[in-house]
């Protein structure tokens, strides 16, 4: 094809991604067209003539990826899926309706939508992830391009992204800036200030591109460029006008977010030439590379004396260590604390699959989201306390339907002398929040190591909680764990009350038991260590068996722990059996104070959740059992 038919085929394509995102819009009577026409003719480009990619098989391997991190300009991506002949006029036109696949920001609910972006500032650390694949697991040849919004480059995550594709020289990964200049609310904090994007990427070892994000053979020569860059991620800094093409919304503040009504909707058509319906090839890929994956072995589960004392962070790094042989998918991150997390023995023994992310929890959790995207299984690891960093972007991990596992050690207030800072103390609430999410939380080494096979198989963002200081093994090897169960370790047919912990509470509540034994009080004792799914069926029973005296400890604050759980297991719902028993009396001990420095006893005891505040509580249930029995 000719360079100037050529031009005029990209330029035509630009103008009916333009009017193809205002009429979705106009149709859907919201929506970003503005944000979308800056970005039309840098897209065209890409599509036409470097994007290489299988519509019809998205899970060809060698794929390039493509991911819209400024993800409220969705009508630009779905008006580019038309024009590459993959979805009809009807279906663009369901943009925002109920029921249509086209959300208002992009999901994996449409093939070629790999994660859900909207919430800024996480397409470009995603990418970091699929070029940690491509460059070091699948050492395939495909690229990651990823389209920001220039308002988005304000948030730390995105810098934080800058930095780890530069360290691992992810020259696989071209991001691409539509500097439009103008936010929700008014000029950008570097409106057309391309220069000082340039001079921020090139400090962080980027190869760095500015052009005129409107004038197609400058945009066409950045790409080629682009490809040609072998030792470094590329940026391409577009200076671009919102609302381009249309005098009534070009640069002009005021229309982020806004559809056009359906006069205007007319006028601005017209004016960018009509509607056009053109349709054309995007290249597609080779078909006969494949990722080099190491060989599969047989793998032995790390084990544990009963009576022996080992840390569950401990068993968590010398059980990923023991499953890394039989599952060549399996990789994991750390930030930078992995020898508090053990990670350290997975990364000793597999160091090709183990990726340092530093102290960045953030790009941390991105990672992991874009290795899942490539069929990996990542385990992701830090501190429980630090992971609150990463939120939304776990928060999005499940809008995204990734299958990430995240670990945090050193959680709830047995840490000890470290203080409140670094103790989780909200993880277990926060976790469980996540729509889709499993929450464990294992007491001693060989439950550990069980647990964290059973993830493995298990949908949706999984965590797991480990703990710093050492435990007893009360289970052997054998025991399974399934997850959404729990374990009764003490009970008899004469138990006046039921004691539920997990973790480093469950030992306090074997504890207690002794002592209320002692005292003729017989006790049930309940593993819970699926805090969600929780086993709902065991504690209705033993709540039955037990005239409803239940006494729930954690070692975390009061709200959405594991006494939350327990709570949501005997409110009745359509998804759950309803409690038939007699009314509870429960006692939830919990944090409730903020935390000092101290040994973990000490700790345990202040927070009023150690065996001596057990005991009380199981004391004033049966008392108060026994005050009623009399009235």
């Amino acid at each position: 094809m000719a360079i100037q038919e050529q031009l005029k085929q990209w330029q035509e394509l630009a103008q009916q991604l333009r009017v193809d995102s205002i009429r979705a819009t106009t149709a859907a009577g919201s929506g970003h067209p503005t944000s979308s026409m800056s970005a039309a003719d840098l897209m065209a480009v890409l599509l036409a003539k470097y994007l290489s990619y299988d519509f019809d098989h998205p899970d060809n391997p060698n794929n390039d990826h493509f991911i819209l991190s400024k993800g409220h300009a969705s009508p630009l991506l779905y008006a580019m899926y038309k024009a590459a002949g993959v979805i009809d006029e009807d279906e663009l036109m369901s943009l925002r309706k109920f029921g249509s696949r086209f959300e208002g920001h992009p999901v994996p609910l449409i093939p070629w939508v790999e994660v859900a972006t909207g919430s800024l500032g996480q397409g470009l650390p995603i990418g970091v992830g699929i070029g940690l694949a491509g460059k070091y697991l699948d050492q395939l040849p495909y690229r990651i391009w990823v389209l920001l919004g220039d308002s988005e480059s304000a948030e730390g995550s995105v810098w934080e992204a800058f930095d780890h594709a530069s360290y691992y020289h992810l020259n696989n990964l071209i991001a691409i800036i539509d500097v439009n200049r103008l936010g929700q609310r008014g000029q950008t904090e570097l409106g057309w200030d391309t220069q000082a994007y340039a001079k921020r990427a090139k400090a962080f070892g980027w190869h760095t591109i500015e052009i005129d994000g409107h004038d197609l053979e400058q945009i066409d020569r950045a790409y080629e460029e682009a490809l040609s860059i072998s030792d470094r991620p590329t940026l391409i800094i577009a200076r671009t006008k919102k609302g381009k093409g249309v005098a009534a919304l070009e640069d002009l503040d005021g229309w982020h977010g806004k559809n056009l009504d359906e006069q205007q909707a007319k006028e601005a058509i017209k004016e960018l030439g009509g509607e056009r319906h053109l349709t054309i090839e995007v290249q597609k890929p080779p078909t006969n590379g494949h990722p080099a994956l190491p060989i599969a072995h047989p793998f032995h589960f790390p084990t544990y004396e009963i009576g022996e004392t080992v840390a569950t962070r401990k068993a968590y790094g010398e059980a990923v260590k023991a499953l890394g042989a039989a599952y060549p998918r399996l990789v994991v991150l750390d930030a930078e604390v992995s020898n508090s997390t053990h990670a350290e023995d997975f990364a000793k023994t597999y160091p090709e699959r183990f990726f340092e992310m530093f102290i960045a929890e953030q790009q941390m959790v991105a990672a992991a989201v874009g290795l899942q995207v490539r069929g990996y299984q990542p385990f992701a690891s830090s501190f429980a306390a630090f992971l609150s960093r990463a939120y939304d972007f776990v928060r999005m991990a499940a809008v995204s339907r990734a299958k990430i596992k995240l670990v945090g050690s050193h959680a709830g207030v047995s840490i000890g002398q470290d203080g409140a800072s670094q103790m989780g103390l909200e993880d277990l609430a926060s976790l469980r929040a996540v729509c889709g999410s499993t929450v464990l939380y294992p007491c001693d080494g060989n439950q550990t190591a069980k647990l964290v096979e059973q993830m493995l198989g298990c949908e949706g963002v999984v965590y797991l909680r480990t703990t710093r200081m050492k435990t007893p093994v009360i289970y052997s090897i054998q025991e399974e764990f399934p997850v959404g169960g729990s374990k009764i370790v003490r009970q008899s047919d004469r138990d006046r009350l039921t004691i539920i912990g997990a973790g480093v509470t469950l030992h306090e509540a074997l504890k207690a038991y002794e002592h209320l034994k002692e005292e003729g009080i017989t006790a049930r004792v309940i593993d819970a260590y699926s805090v969600k799914p929780i086993d709902v069926e065991t504690l209705h029973q033993a709540a039955k068996d037990t005239d409803g005296n239940l006494i729930v400890v954690e070692d975390h604050w009061a709200e959405g722990g594991l006494g939350a759980a327990v709570l949501d297991a005997f409110a009745g719902n359509k998804t759950k059996a309803k409690y038939q028993g007699l009314p509870l009396n429960l006692i939830k001990l919990a944090v409730r104070e903020m935390p000092g420095s101290g040994s973990p006893e000490e700790l345990l005891h202040a927070a009023k959740i150690d065996a001596f505040a057990i005991v009380e509580a199981a004391r004033s249930l049966v008392e108060s059992q026994v005050i009623a029995s009399q009235n």
